[in-house]
């Protein structure tokens, strides 16, 4: 099952060589990029939201656009994921996660290769293709369109997009083909074998993301995405004046490098970092949020000026255990099971919900006799909880009730039917409850 992306965003280092290597980058675009984890950090980073209720519902908004299969996001993640895979296939894991102050590689130079100049150009305008193809996905663009990427780059890329494409230009091109590598790209593509670029390990990783009905189609995407951005990586160098050897420098201060051979730095980078992933996580999770924030402050506006008779007294306390927004668990009678979906509307004691994970057209109205929150932090090694709402099976009906839980003791529950008194509480076994 893919994680989710409060878990993948709370699972990004704080620090490894991959932040390292970006924080020494700072100098090419300076300022534009903090290390960002946490999910719930990231909400108040973006936002400046400080109110917990909020935030929640922020976090509940963003998990349902991130999960709903019509929206870009968990495909422009997929992309970055294999991206990076496919790149760092070679990677000396142990020796990626070091985080001590300096580390010197020179005794792991002999088992690292440089890529030769037609493969590392090759891997440059794949990521170039790739990160316009996760750019229009994020933004809504039904086809890729290098000529928007372009425009956006040049006007509009900030914080860890403008981060990840400095590191291109720095990882991928200046340090392994030198100062010239624009210039050594265009002549190698304009005059590429498809059958070379068809045999490429990341082009093999990522060809069905590419447009083209055949590898000359998709060998011309590729080629038009590279010229669309050559111009914003000239004036990058041109601005910066970054240099091979200022980038071994800026590095120097973060991993001791312990060689002056800057192709097999480039190769040492490009086996044990996975700056597309970290910082594409970090973007889909920027884009996420302020989308959710959006939608969120929209429907807090809305609120008051509704009526009774669309939204019930309990909605417009942030409280309330049914709220707006609100991620719940949704019974289906048919499969005997709960499923996560997020209440859109509320009229009295019916919620209208999205399930997450599937497309509006099975969008529905429920009662509340058939949704619940759900503690999973409090639950029991089968997942439940004193307190909770359950469905309890009746044989002699063959219906299943709704009840909550009293007590627990081992796999023995004692419920109370909700709707009926006391007096028919009873103990039932694990398997006549979900």
């Amino acid at each position: 099952m893919d994680k989710s992306i409060i878990q993948l965003v709370d699972e990004l280092p704080a620090d490894n060589i991959t932040v390292k290597v970006l924080k020494a980058l700072d100098y090419v675009a300076p300022g534009q990029w903090n290390n960002l984890v946490g999910f719930d950090n990231t909400i108040r980073a973006i936002t400046a939201e400080t109110d917990a209720n909020v935030i929640q519902k922020i976090r509940d908004r963003a998990v349902t656009l991130y999960q709903d299969p019509q929206q870009g996001y968990q495909s422009a993640i997929k992309l970055y994921q294999i991206l990076d895979k496919a790149d760092t296939a070679m990677a000396t894991a142990a020796l990626a996660n070091k985080v001590g102050e300096k580390i010197g590689f020179l005794s792991f130079l002999s088992n690292i290769t440089p890529k030769a100049d037609v493969t590392q150009s090759i891997d440059l305008v794949l990521k170039i293709a790739i990160e316009i193809i996760a750019f229009c996905k994020l933004n809504g663009i039904p086809q890729p369109n290098p000529q928007e990427f372009a425009s956006t780059l040049a006007n509009n890329y900030q914080d860890a997009s403008l981060m990840r494409m400095a590191a291109l230009v720095c990882i991928d091109g200046i340090l392994p083909l030198g100062p010239d590598f624009l210039s050594k790209i265009q002549g190698i593509i304009s005059g590429a074998d498809v059958g070379v670029v068809a045999q490429n390990p990341v082009f093999s990783a990522v060809n069905n993301f590419i447009p083209g009905n055949n590898p000359s189609d998709k060998l011309g995407f590729i080629a038009q995405g590279f010229n669309s951005v050559q111009g914003w990586m000239n004036n990058l160098v041109s601005k910066t004046g970054v240099t091979p050897q200022s980038i071994s420098q800026s590095l120097g201060s973060f991993i001791q490098i312990a060689d002056d051979n800057l192709d097999f730095v480039a190769a040492f980078l490009d086996q044990t970092t996975n700056y597309y992933e970290h910082t594409g996580i970090q973007t889909v999770a920027r884009s996420l949020i302020l989308r959710a924030y959006a939608l969120v402050k929209e429907e807090i506006q809305q609120q008051p000026q509704k009526s009774v008779q669309d939204v019930s007294s309990a909605v417009n306390s942030d409280s309330s255990e049914y709220a707006l927004s609100k991620t719940v668990e949704v019974w289906d009678n048919d499969d005997a099971d709960w499923y996560q979906g997020t209440i859109e509307k509320i009229q009295n004691d019916q919620f209208f919900i999205h399930y997450i994970g599937y497309g509006s057209s099975h969008d529905e109205w429920v009662g509340e006799d058939d949704i619940r929150t759900r503690a999973l932090s409090s639950s029991d090694g089968s997942g439940f909880a004193v307190g909770q709402k359950v469905k309890c099976w009746d044989g002699d009906q063959e219906d299943w009730y709704s009840a909550t839980i009293e007590n627990i003791q081992g796999q023995q529950y004692y419920v109370h039917y909700i709707g009926y008194d006391s007096s028919y509480d009873e103990w039932v076994d694990l398997e006549e409850i979900r």
